[in-house]
């Protein structure tokens, strides 16, 4: 598609809460903040025409490899909430997307993403095949007070669930949807702790790819205030979820 005529380099984009994406509390979900997050992302590359659709001309697609969120609270059902959204950075096949969630003036969450550009027939990153300098471009602007980092995976877990990929985990691109694996983790977190709100923030870090009928083992870390995830799948970590509590 064409670069669309309303397309700006920032983009602010509003949301309503609704009853699908809460808990039984009636506050958003945290896999579900990311999911308005996501959907923000991909609504900011379709109009700068550097979507999936776009990317799928050369066979490539966005691919998300780390992510770090940062919540001061969550948003709760009927709340009309406001996604800025902006590129900090874009090379070659990586880039660094920056997401801010507003209720009116106040923030509610900041989030940083690093993807990487995937060719969906060699299953391998590649260069952006498509125009992208129309996007300004924003190194000093920055969504969280943390960057995503490496997350350790040389930690002793204890295997909590093993899991079967299945066909509604899988997203357009034939893997697992980045946020199913947030989802596997959270639900082994203690419930209390999400309807409190005690998750301050979390991290991501997409290793491997996993797909349909693949067995993912899941172990759990758990330090004072730091719980910490590996996703196991062919013998190999394919994924790493920490999350903080406060």
């Amino acid at each position: 598609m064409p670069i669309a005529p309303n397309f700006t380099s920032k983009l602010t984009q509003d949301w309503e809460i609704n009853f699908l994406q809460c808990y039984p509390n009636g506050y958003l979900k945290y896999t579900d903040l990311c999911n308005i997050l996501q959907l923000t992302a991909a609504l900011h590359a379709e109009l700068g025409g550097i979507s999936f659709s776009d990317m799928q001309a050369h066979h490539q697609a966005w691919v998300l490899s780390r992510m770090r969120v940062e919540v001061n609270r969550l948003p709760k059902w009927r709340d009309v909430v406001t996604v800025k959204t902006w590129i900090q950075s874009l090379e070659n096949s990586r880039s660094i997307r920056c997401l801010e969630l507003y209720l009116g003036d106040e923030k509610l969450a900041g989030c940083e993403t690093f993807w990487a550009v995937f060719n969906t027939k060699s299953r391998r990153p590649e260069a952006l095949a498509l125009p992208h300098e129309h996007f300004e471009k924003y190194p000093k602007e920055s969504a969280t007070a943390e960057s995503f980092s490496k997350i350790d995976t040389t930690l002793t877990t204890e295997l909590v669930v093993e899991k079967k990929v299945l066909l509604s985990d899988l997203d357009i691109v034939n893997h697992a949807n980045s946020i199913k694996y947030l989802e596997w983790c959270l639900d082994n977190v203690a419930p209390k702790l999400l309807l409190e709100q005690q998750l301050k923030s979390f991290e991501i870090n997409y290793l491997k790819e996993v797909s349909l009928n693949d067995a993912v083992a899941i172990g759990k870390n758990e330090s004072e205030a730091t719980t910490t995830f590996t996703l196991t799948a062919n013998d190999k970590i394919c994924c790493a979820v920490q999350l903080n509590f406060q």
